[in-house]
């Protein structure tokens, strides 16, 4: 038993691949170091204070606490507490006893102090168990004899949380699962700053240590440190200490409630320490080395010699004489000899466990020094437990071992006061400062939860705008402007031809040359080039503006050597246009950066024909002007006939559809079908989305460019998405909720949060790692918990997004499902922009939103490829075969008249 500083240096080098290994997600189920993080990510900041009460369960006694904790926070712990036993037949009986007489326990002190009011709760729970969150613990296994029946793999909180309901005591909130080392390591953290280190050396042995966030595979995020519970006890139960065991630890091990694990814990701890001392003195008298080989049934009997025996045998003075009574008590006769012997015996097993627990203890501090990339490292470690305490040498000799195995570590050693209460009621008050927050928290994020009843009913009010909008008398004032396009039918598969198309809708103007061919071996060929448009001419004159549009298409044609082909050409013109024809569409205003002089209130196709006149050098077929949503509808149109719905789910938010003749009372056509744009954005403009819109949507609109209007889309849409997320976080750090109530001068800047940072931020779990970075760059120090904050923000915001989307769509499926009186519709919707494509929930929420709000409809999504390009061209096409046709129909008419 006797362990050389050779030994203990190999000793530490295995703890530590063991750390390693427990810590890294592919390496822990094989570990035996569980290295369990504890989700106690700080020590208490002195804004703490109120009662707490507090469970200690974890050896003979169990402890029902109350504390106060005063205005000036960490100067002044109050505790009143009282001890009651652990049955033998409670700590191995089933879990109903168990936690049915921590209740009762807990009753009883309650009605003693007559306490009246609620308290939070503090559960120090001293046997392993994996954590999610502060609150939550499920057992893993039951150490130190405890081995109560079907309690493994429960949540302990939960348990708890039931029995208290059951046994109607009202006025308890449990808050916090604790374990007792971490409330050793924080109860000593109140007294000394430093300490970041806890271990228990009594009944059971165990350690915690703060681990930086970016070592701990098993829990996300990067930034800050946590807590990680060892769980020390288990280390060797995978063979790694089988040199160093002997055949007294071995016979120990077999003779406990749990052979093969805890195998660290059994060399080190109270509870097994006499009983260690106890097989050697028997082997001895055995052997007749002592008591002149006479044995006492005592001697033989499991459990007669405890560890406080033990320690009494190593008293100064009187150690010999306590010996002798320990052996008389045995009912044996000691010599003299006898007892320097024994005394020798209880000396070389307390001061193993000191050197085993020295050498794991070392370890972490290397590590602790590892992290923090010292070469010399001042820290404290709180000690607690009944082997610490009341073993005469047992302290002395640690601190000794420890500072000879890490020479380069300064260690105090600092003696814990009634830690694994104090420490839970401590936790608990963090928890509970920390909830306080989240509370507040969550009452601004809620204001951001539709239910599934309020979007039911944004469906039923998008129904009613709709049909609003195509009546004779409301259209005009209608604020779903619903808008005919003169499309009157998707692709069927007989389009042919070349076709060119135009695509202006930003600093980029494209020409496009797109060849589609039909019949069996069909497909579309696109060639295109792109144009800039330099920011003179984006705010010059509108004639200037269409003679560089007509310059970049000659160029083109010059390019593809196809100057002489007067081809068909759709013109895709993303800018809000009023409609009569097609081939007509008065520009209502310029978007985007736009101000060319004399276009609005004109009709741009006709612009586009004159400047093609004074250029005098070419002649082309104009036949369409084109919104997006409808090249979005027409290129999944082509690969897929059940396409009548076009979306845009990007910058900006628009839906077009197939609408029935009859149901556009504005028009007087009533047969047959036509593409209507909705432009759905200014759903909400008459205040019927009044009740969704928080505070947050109505500073966003106060400050765009167009206040009132556009409601919808600034609630769905990339362009705001980001904008409302700054806001709220803002708001939240006014409150002193974020950032330590510090707002950055970049935060304050208006557009600086862009909707694509949500993309990243919602992404993966790399997440918090994106917003750290993202938050730096805006100047803000953020800590783990804040880039949690903010990623629950973003998610709020782009969730709320994706389901009122879902809501609008669902609105215009079910009206084309009534249109037809059809039971059951199948349907596919177009899909195009940004946020539908890069964000990494968005379109899975709204497919989900359709889905409850419209069961009769079997809607499929589908992506669309070039809709600004290819779909231009096939409106195009589509637009010819219908004029066609009409002159066919125009013709047998004549001719039978």
């Amino acid at each position: 038993m006797r362990l050389s500083d050779e030994t203990l240096l190999d000793i530490m080098a295995r703890f530590q691949v063991e750390m390693d290994k427990g810590l890294k997600k592919d390496t822990n189920p094989t570990a035996s170091l569980k290295m369990l993080p504890t989700y106690v990510r700080s020590t208490p900041d002195g804004s703490e204070k109120g009662d707490f009460l507090a469970l200690d369960l974890g050896g003979s006694m169990f402890r029902v606490l109350k504390v106060n904790v005063s205005d000036d926070g960490k100067q002044n712990v109050h505790m009143d507490s009282q001890f009651y036993p652990t049955p033998s037949n409670i700590s191995t009986g089933n879990k109903t006893e168990l936690f049915e007489y921590v209740v009762d326990c807990l009753g009883d002190f309650i009605k003693k102090r007559q306490i009246t009011e609620k308290l939070p709760l503090g559960f120090t729970f001293s046997f392993p168990c994996k954590q999610t969150k502060l609150d939550e613990g499920f057992l893993i296994n039951w150490t130190k004899e405890f081995k109560v029946k079907g309690m493994q793999g429960m949540d302990v909180v939960k348990t708890l949380r039931k029995t208290l309901n059951k046994k109607k005591i009202p006025n308890v909130e449990v808050m916090a699962i604790v374990n007792d080392t971490v409330g050793t390591m924080m109860t000593c953290g109140f007294d000394d700053k430093l300490c970041e280190v806890g271990v228990i050396v009594g009944t059971g042995t165990n350690a915690c240590y703060m681990e930086n966030l970016s070592n701990i595979d098993l829990v996300e995020g990067d930034e800050g440190r946590m807590c990680i519970n060892t769980e020390w006890g288990a280390f060797g139960d995978d063979g790694s200490l089988e040199d160093i065991r002997t055949e007294f630890d071995k016979e120990i091990d077999l003779g406990s409630v749990d052979p093969g694990t805890q195998l660290f814990e059994k060399m080190i701890s109270s509870l097994y320490m006499g009983e260690l001392v106890r097989l050697i003195l028997l082997k001895m008298a055995k052997k007749g080395l002592l008591f002149g080989g006479k044995i006492s049934t005592a001697l033989r009997t499991k459990g007669t010699i405890e560890t406080s025996q033990v320690a009494s045998m190593e008293k100064y003075n009187e150690g010999l004489y306590n010996t002798k009574q320990v052996l008389l008590n045995l009912e044996l006769e000691p010599s003299e000899d006898d007892c320097i012997a024994v005394q020798h015996v209880a000396t070389i097993v307390s001061f193993r466990s000191v050197n085993l627990c020295a050498a794991a203890l070392a370890s972490i501090l290397t590590r602790l020094r590892q992290n923090k990339k010292l070469d010399r490292m001042r820290t404290t470690v709180g000690m607690d437990g009944t082997v610490y305490k009341t073993h005469p040498q047992y302290a002395k000799r640690l601190h000794k071992v420890v500072r000879r195995l890490v020479p380069n570590c300064d260690v105090r050693f600092l003696l814990s006061e009634c830690g694994s209460g104090r420490g839970a009621a401590m936790v608990t008050a963090v928890g509970c400062r920390l909830l306080n927050q989240h509370k507040r928290i969550d009452e601004v994020l809620d204001l951001f939860h539709v239910s599934d009843e309020k979007l039911s009913d944004v469906k039923q009010r998008m129904l009613t705008e709709l049909k609003c909008g195509l009546q004779k008398e409301t259209h005009d004032r209608a604020t779903v402007k619903m808008l005919p396009t003169y499309v009157y039918g998707t692709p069927d598969g007989t389009e042919n031809g070349k076709f060119l198309a135009l695509d202006l809708g930003g600093t980029n103007f494209r020409v496009l040359l797109v060849k589609i061919r039909s019949g069996r071996r069909r497909y579309v060929k696109m060639y295109n080039k792109i144009f800039a448009i330099p920011l003179e001419i984006m705010q010059g004159t509108g004639e200037e503006l269409f003679d560089h549009i007509v310059e970049c298409i000659a160029e083109f044609l010059d390019y593809m050597g196809i100057k002489g082909a007067p081809l068909p050409l759709g013109f895709t013109f993303s800018f809000p246009c009023k409609q009569d024809q097609i081939d007509k569409g008065t520009l209502v205003g310029w978007t985007k950066g736009f101000k060319a002089t004399d276009c609005e209130g004109q009709d741009v196709v006709d612009m586009l024909r004159e400047a093609i006149k004074r250029r005098n050098e070419f002649d082309l077929d104009i036949v369409a002007i084109v919104n997006d949503t409808v090249g979005t509808m027409m290129t999944c149109g082509y690969e897929d006939p059940n396409c009548e719905i076009g979306l845009i789910a990007g910058t900006g938010s628009n839906l077009c559809y197939m609408e029935e003749m009859k149901n556009i009372e504005f028009l007087e056509r009533d047969e047959g079908r036509m593409c209507i744009n909705t432009e759905w954005g200014g759903f909400g403009d008459n205040d019927c989305l009044a009740d969704i819109q928080t505070q947050y949507d109505r500073h966003v609109d106060e400050k765009s460019l167009n206040p009132g209007k556009q409601s919808y889309e600034k609630m769905t849409s990339g362009m705001y998405l980001g904008e409302i997320v700054r806001q709220i976080l803002i708001d939240l750090t006014k409150k002193g909720l974020l950032f330590r109530g510090q707002i950055s001068e970049r935060l304050r800047t208006k557009g600086i949060f862009e909707t694509k940072f949500l993309s990243q931020i919602e992404s993966d779990r790399l997440a918090l790692l994106q917003v750290r970075k993202i938050l730096q760059q805006l100047g803000l120090d953020s800590t783990c918990d804040d880039s949690i904050i903010v990623k629950e923000v973003c998610g709020a915001v782009s969730t709320r997004a994706a389901k009122l989307c879902g809501a609008g769509l669902a609105a215009v499926v079910d009206k084309i499902r009534d249109n037809r009186a059809l039971d059951h519709l199948r349907t596919t919707v177009g899909v195009d922009g940004t946020l539908y494509k890069l964000h990494p929930h968005f379109s899975r929420i709204l497919q989900e939103t359709v889905k409850k709000l419209s069961p009769k409809c079997d809607v499929t999504f589908m992506l669309s490829e070039d809709g600004s390009g290819k779909g231009a061209a096939l409106i195009t096409a589509v637009a010819k075969r219908f004029h066609s046709q009409e002159e066919e129909n125009k013709n047998s008419f004549d001719l039978n008249i």
